[in-house]
């Protein structure tokens, strides 16, 4: 068992651009527990759905997700259960939505919880990712719920032929549709000083490789590191950029 680094901190940012669309359909928002230092949850949701029925979808994973985290207790609770809950209920608000507007309000999600000790829990559901980074080197990322992903899972095409695969949009699991929504859960029993959490949307993991990201998120501060991302998934679009939203937290030594 790893005792907790004694002295550390948590360094966090956020960067969400409309790319080359007419609407913002992503939201983003790293909580500080209002009460427990140490403590946060990040959130990237990728909204789906006519001019506004996305961004409504994303604007309820938002607020669900601090009403949520505000009742969550560190010392007493499970961090999975907690994401769990708000998958579920992120779900059922955005089918809410769809019935009182008569739009069909979709959303990925892609959230994790950093606790005071270190421990860590992350969720997803649709083709938003996280990656967790050593240094430069990728621990583990999330499978994205995509028809692609299956095909690369069972071999039939590489992760680069998925990238540029015409069906590459094609989710297979997200928050609003009529099935509930897949809940991924993966726990890391300790961070480490030098490690990052990276949540992002479509419209940014699409223009890297792990590797390139890992290297961003290692060599450069992270604020500095969300805009050379943001930066060159921009200049890779050319002009045919998705929304693109990222939530980055790094372990940093406190001194």
């Amino acid at each position: 068992m790893m005792s907790t680094p004694s002295s550390y901190r948590l360094v966090a940012s956020t960067g969400l651009h409309r790319g080359d669309r007419a609407y913002q359909q992503d939201q983003v928002e790293i909580i500080p527990h209002p009460r427990e230092k140490g403590c946060l949850m990040a959130v990237v949701a990728d909204g789906m759905g006519g001019k506004s029925g996305g961004r409504k979808a994303a604007d309820q994973v938002i607020l669900t997700a601090r009403q949520t985290f505000d009742r969550y207790v560190p010392s007493k609770e499970d961090a999975a259960v907690t994401l769990q809950q708000l998958v579920q209920e992120s779900h059922l608000m955005i089918k809410l939505t769809a019935i009182a507007f008569e739009e069909e309000p979709h959303s990925t999600i892609a959230a994790y919880i950093v606790n005071p000790d270190l421990s860590a829990a992350i969720v997803h559901a649709g083709d938003s990712r996280i990656y967790h980074f050593r240094g430069p080197e990728m621990l583990y990322r999330t499978l994205d719920h995509s028809y692609v992903q299956r095909l690369v899972s069972e071999g039939q095409i590489t992760e680069e032929e998925a990238n540029v695969h015409p069906q590459s949009n094609l989710l297979t699991g997200c928050l609003g549709t009529q099935q509930d929504p897949p809940v991924a859960l993966h726990f890391i029993n300790q961070l480490a000083v030098g490690d990052t959490l990276l949540a992002c949307s479509d419209g940014l993991w699409h223009y890297f490789t792990p590797k390139e990201i890992g290297a961003i998120v290692h060599t450069l501060a992270p604020r500095e590191a969300v805009e050379m991302l943001v930066g060159k998934a921009r200049h890779r679009a050319r002009s045919g950029g998705d929304n693109l939203s990222l939530a980055l937290v790094r372990v940093e030594p406190s001194n």
